[in-house]
């Protein structure tokens, strides 16, 4: 995507809508024209159909609160009666005070109304967890946090729009228990996909209920969930008439004696299509990559006259400094040397701990294309930490001026522009020593070739996921590199 944004629309299907968003995306629908009510029976609706889907007419229960979520539930309870199924519901205060759609819903429900209560659990097979959706602010009081947890004692929870407990914007946890399946509409929202949100979620689906997918042109969405079509015509290209320099000339900053960090990075590198990866070394550790590293050109740098001399040839087209670097002010002044030259530049590790305490002077040196990846330790040393993951990495990156790369389970990639992306594929196994090397080498090896800082970000940080999912248990950070090119024909194919 470019920085205005444009792909946002053909990319769509993984925007990521805030509460306010959605509630943008009902308001547009139902000034074209949908009723409020038709609008909400279409959801119910789409929910008992996937629950009919999935498994066999038993009891449910279908704990309904007094809000829109809960007029969804009558909804479902509605519908599932009609198939067929033994439907007890349940309602969180009185009938007569309900409004709107979700009234005009509970009117259409001709059965029993129960106060909301252990005893409607009593033999369910299913439970429907209807209570409050998205748009919850604080935890439930301890009458329903009992009884969601009784819930989850006994049977399958299907949740609609969010568990109860989770916040649709940022995926905290305010007293949820996990549901087996969440089915929220249109499009997801952060809570689905950042964690501990997406492990309550269990399964998400996104049910189609009407809304037209051009609402998005007026909404604007700037959040999405990582995935190939965002990126992929981005990709470099190799050409017949290419060569090795038009393919790029990648350049890691080599430490020393810690030598493993930065060999990763450099093979990643030049498996991700650098035409060609240096190294640059103190002349002692020279051997050591010369041996371990054979198509990698290995240099010796003494001082900063060598460093001024090959940081000087504009041949090299990105940098990467942090990996086994150490830190100090030795690192420092590298680092502050690459950024100095307006190329590209990959921020990791010591690198970045290295201007701890003094973060401004890291943001004055960001002239060009600049890409840091911290962990959440290294993050805290440069910046605020307060608030949600997607709104630290958002602040961080537009202090800044470079694309964050916040990692973890659910990294997130943040532009200074506003923009982020929230991955989803990355499967336990890259919780191992040496993989965030790894993808700081990915990442520099995209930008070497010409891609965009925040699509070169993007994308490495879902191949990386998709290249540990296809080894599988056993991976260790050596294994990564070698599996790039698989990952590669698949994104071609």
């Amino acid at each position: 995507m470019g920085p205005d944004g444009r792909g946002a629309v053909l990319t769509g299907d993984r925007a990521l809508l805030s509460v306010a968003q959605m509630a943008v995306a009902d308001r547009l629908t139902v000034a074209g024209g949908t009723p409020v009510p038709v609008l909400m029976g279409a959801a119910g609706s789409a929910v008992a159909r996937i629950i009919a889907d999935r498994w066999s007419p038993g009891r449910v229960a279908v704990l309904c609160g007094p809000g829109d979520n809960g007029g969804d539930g009558f909804v479902v309870a509605r519908r599932l009666a009609e198939a067929g199924w033994d439907v007890q519901l349940s309602l969180l205060g009185a009938p007569d005070r309900l409004t709107g759609a979700a009234a005009h819903n509970a009117a259409l429900w001709t059965g029993p109304v129960a106060p909301l209560s252990p005893a409607v659990l009593e033999g369910a097979t299913l439970i429907v967890d209807a209570l409050f959706g998205a748009g919850l602010n604080r935890a439930p009081d301890r009458r329903v946090a009992a009884l969601l947890a009784a819930a989850a004692a006994q049977a399958p929870i299907v949740a609609i729009d969010v568990p109860s407990g989770v916040m649709g914007d940022t995926g905290a946890d305010l007293g949820a228990v996990a549901a087996s399946l969440t089915i929220t509409f249109f499009r997801k929202k952060p809570g689905h996909v950042l964690l501990p949100g997406r492990t309550l979620c269990g399964e998400t689906v996104v049910a189609d209920i009407g809304i037209a997918p051009s609402v998005l042109d007026r909404i604007a969405p700037q959040t999405w969930e990582n995935g190939p079509d965002l990126w992929r015509d981005a990709l470099p290209l190799l050409h017949p008439t290419g060569h090795k320099y038009t393919r790029g000339h990648a350049l890691v900053w080599g430490g020393y004696p810690m030598t493993g960090a930065a060999r990763l990075a450099t093979r990643a590198a030049a498996r991700a299509g650098a035409g060609l990866t240096s190294v640059a070394v103190p002349p002692q550790a020279l051997p050591i990559y010369a041996t371990a590293l054979t198509s990698i050109m290995v240099r010796p740098v003494t001082g900063a006259e060598d460093l001024a001399a090959l940081l000087s040839d504009g041949r090299i087209t990105a940098h990467l400094i942090g990996p086994g670097a150490g830190v100090g002010d030795a690192t420092r002044s590298t680092a502050l040397a690459m950024l100095a030259t307006g190329r590209a530049v990959v921020l990791d590790a010591d690198a970045l701990t290295s201007f701890a305490g003094d973060p401004a002077a890291l943001d004055r040196a960001i002239t060009g294309p600049c890409v840091m990846t911290p962990h959440d330790g290294e993050f805290a040393r440069l910046w605020d930490t307060t608030g949600d993951k997607l709104h630290r990495a958002r602040a961080a990156a537009a202090r800044s001026g470079a694309v964050i790369v916040l990692k973890g389970a659910d990294t997130v990639i943040a532009a200074p522009d506003g923009r982020a992306i929230v991955n989803t594929n990355a499967p336990p196994t890259l919780a191992t020593a040496g993989s965030g090397d790894v993808l700081a080498g990915l990442v520099l090896g995209l930008l070497a070739q010409g891609m965009d800082a925040f699509d070169a970000a993007a994308a490495a940080v879902w191949m990386h996921g998709d290249a540990a999912s296809r080894f599988g248990p056993g991976l260790i950070a050596d294994d990564l590199p070698g599996l790039l090119p698989a990952v590669l024909r698949g994104l071609s194919a």
